[in-house]
């Protein structure tokens, strides 16, 4: 769905329609960014991630509305049911974007044109709002079909046709290509979804390992992965909670307070799903704006909060450039079921079971009494960077495709 926030806001609000319109977030939070723009609000060159500042630079005569998650969940059930009248294949990727298998209906380049140009009236005349499609042989294609012409649009991408079409497109404009793989194929010559195409697979094996290779395919079409039911349950494959701090953070109590914050939400949230990690990931945002991620393994799979602090704390430690902090998140990776862990009788282990217990028996109070019913000593030190309610106030969106 084309410029799916923005969209919304101006179908709630007629006397912006004809304007251009940001969805921004919360500059007194410091969130102060825009999550959104409409199509007037693109021909200025305002683009996602600018912050309000430069968006207004760009286009003085800008509107910003604030976000409304309720509308864009309620608005994305609605389409998922329009989709649903067609295929029970049908697979979220974000909030504003699905992928249908329309396996049987025929061939893509004839029935499945005539559904997807039935698909965008539906929305057009029942959601107020415009959706552009692609129709391919795979998923990959056909998410690049859905980006090639906007606004309301049907690209059809076929086995014929895809090197016309897809190969003079940037490379960073194929699934999986983010700016850092973008920087480093352009370093190497590689500036197309043609280049990466046509370059030696061992290359790019050697320069992204084995990513590389898995793009190396999509550009040359080779995507067999299946679109999943309605009702199938995604797969976690992490989970995580980040923040930017109401005030830059100097001192080690407030990496400590934020850091024991995230980290008490991930692993309430480990234990919900019944699930346990064995690594944790750590990423810091100074006051530059400079980011780095770094990860470190665990000595055994865990989901209390204590034994991910102390992980994400080392490694904030270690990586640290010694700058204000912004923002910092926290996230779980390479996930185990909660009851593949092998018995142990070491003291270590026994402390780690212990501290379960207790954090499952606080999940209980917590649930009863609110999430600041019990704390531990060190938020009371600084409510201003403590208040934050990671499982109450962050949205939870859709778990993306991941090959």
């Amino acid at each position: 769905m084309n410029n799916y926030y923005a969209s919304i806001e101006c179908l709630y609000n007629p006397r912006i329609r004809d304007k251009p319109v940001a969805v921004v977030g919360d500059a007194e939070a410091r969130h102060g960014i825009v999550l959104a723009k409409n199509q007037l609000a693109k021909r200025f060159g305002v683009k996602t991630g600018d912050p309000i500042w430069l968006a207004r630079q760009k286009c003085r005569e800008i509107v910003t509305v604030p976000p409304h998650f309720d509308r864009y969940l309620r608005f994305s059930s609605m389409a998922r049911e329009i989709y649903g009248q067609y295929t029970n294949r049908v697979e979220s990727y974000g909030l504003d974007e699905c992928w249908m298998d329309l396996t049987g209906e025929g061939e893509p380049q004839k029935e499945g044109r005539d559904i997807a140009d039935r698909i965008r009236r539906t929305v057009r005349h029942e959601l107020g709002i415009t959706a552009s499609i692609g129709v391919s042989y795979n998923k990959i294609f056909a998410k690049l079909g859905s980006d090639y012409q906007k606004p309301d649009a049907t690209t059809v991408i076929t086995q014929e046709n895809y090197r016309e079409v897809l190969w003079p497109l940037p490379a960073s404009d194929l699934l999986f290509v983010g700016p850092a793989t973008t920087r480093k194929l352009a370093c190497r010559g590689v500036h197309t979804i043609g280049e990466l195409a046509n370059a030696d697979p061992c290359f790019l094996h050697r320069l992204l390992g084995k990513n590389g290779l898995t793009l190396w395919q999509y550009a040359n079409g080779r995507d067999s992965s299946r679109v999943a039911f309605m009702d199938e349950a995604a797969q976690i494959k992490s989970i995580g909670n980040s923040t930017t701090a109401p005030r830059d953070l100097v001192s080690e109590q407030d990496i400590r307070i934020t850091l024991y914050v995230l980290c008490e939400s991930v692993a309430a949230r480990l234990r919900a799903a019944r699930l346990r990690c064995t690594g944790v990931q750590v990423g810091i945002r100074d006051f530059r704006l400079y980011s780095i991620n770094r990860q470190g393994r665990l000595a055994r799979p865990c989901c209390d909060a204590e034994t991910i602090f102390k992980q994400a704390f080392a490694l904030f430690h270690a990586h640290h450039t010694g700058q204000p902090v912004r923002s910092l998140s926290v996230k779980a990776f390479a996930l185990t079921g909660a009851s593949a862990l092998q018995l142990s009788l070491y003291p270590e282990a026994m402390r780690q079971d212990r501290q379960e217990q207790l954090e499952t028996a606080l999940d209980e109070i917590r649930r009863r009494f609110g999430n600041f019913s019990v704390r531990r000593c060190v938020m009371l030190a600084d409510p201003e960077l403590s208040r934050m309610d990671p499982q109450s106030d962050h949205i939870i969106h859709p778990v993306p495709f991941i090959a």
